[in-house]
């Protein structure tokens, strides 16, 4: 993940929640968070439980989180975040747990005019090409909920567009054709077929690692006429160990109300 991508996330995962960007560069965030958010990700468990006990004023943190110390502007100070910093797995951790599927609202101006904003459902995917050595190959789809469009890389597309919990003014939602649960559907086997589609090396090459190392097990015990009870748990173990097998997990998804002929 890099630094870019970062500074995107973490724009798109404050704004999601309410918080409010009081200061930017391309290279830092200052945020001030909401009570909810600093719950989560500001590990101060005591302040909070001492704060409900006595029934005191919240009152939320504001950070400055850098994700390019050599583009910063020299007077700022604040946490240095990349890949595999705690800050940056505890906001994962908290997407994770709360943001497994969310409703977001394309922010717009509409300078007094009405402003329809179409559906999308959108989900990410891994899916997991495993045998003694594992492969992920990362998906992102989205279903346009009226006209049944299905767009690879949404994701990518989502980046572009800045997505807030609450509806802008004068806008207003178009009611899908295609119901969530029916575009969930069409998406599921979409991904499947994806799936399927992957060039098979990866298991030829498994199950050829697979057969050498059955071979030499038999080799162990050709003399043994009956095979005692290890021969058959070392031979299930290289199974487990080798088999090929597909599997798909979903990350997150949403609902996705955006401007009509917003997407490329």
């Amino acid at each position: 993940m890099r630094q870019e991508e970062i500074y995107r996330f973490l724009q798109h995962f404050f704004e999601a929640t309410g918080c409010t960007i009081t200061d930017k560069s391309n290279a830092h965030l200052t945020v001030q968070l909401t009570a909810e958010v600093d719950k989560q990700i500001m590990n101060r468990p005591f302040y909070w439980h001492w704060l409900e006990k006595t029934g005191g004023q919240a009152n939320p943190m504001k950070i400055t989180l850098i994700t390019n110390e050599k583009q910063a502007p020299a007077d700022i100070e604040g946490e240095f975040i990349h890949f595999g910093s705690p800050r940056l797995f505890q906001i994962f951790k908290t997407v994770k747990r709360n943001g497994r599927f969310i409703r977001l609202y394309q922010k717009v101006h509409s300078n007094g005019l009405q402003i329809p904003l179409e559906p999308w459902l959108g989900v990410n995917v891994t899916i997991s090409y495993q045998s003694d050595l594992k492969k992920d190959k990362l998906l992102s789809c989205g279903l346009h909920l009226i006209n049944g469009e299905l767009k690879e890389g949404f994701q990518d597309e989502l980046e572009d567009f800045l997505l807030t919990t609450q509806i802008s003014d004068y806008c207003y939602t178009i009611s899908p054709l295609i119901k969530p649960e029916s575009g969930f559907k069409r998406l599921e086997y979409y991904i499947e077929q994806v799936a399927r589609d992957e060039p098979l090396d990866w298991a030829e090459a498994a199950l050829k690692r697979w057969n050498d190392d059955l071979s030499l097990l038999n080799q162990f015990y050709e003399e043994i006429e009956e095979k005692p009870q290890e021969y058959e748990i070392e031979k299930k173990a290289l199974q487990t160990l080798y088999e090929p097998k597909i599997e798909i997990k979903i990350e997150n998804g949403g609902l996705f109300y955006l401007q009509k002929k917003q997407l490329s």
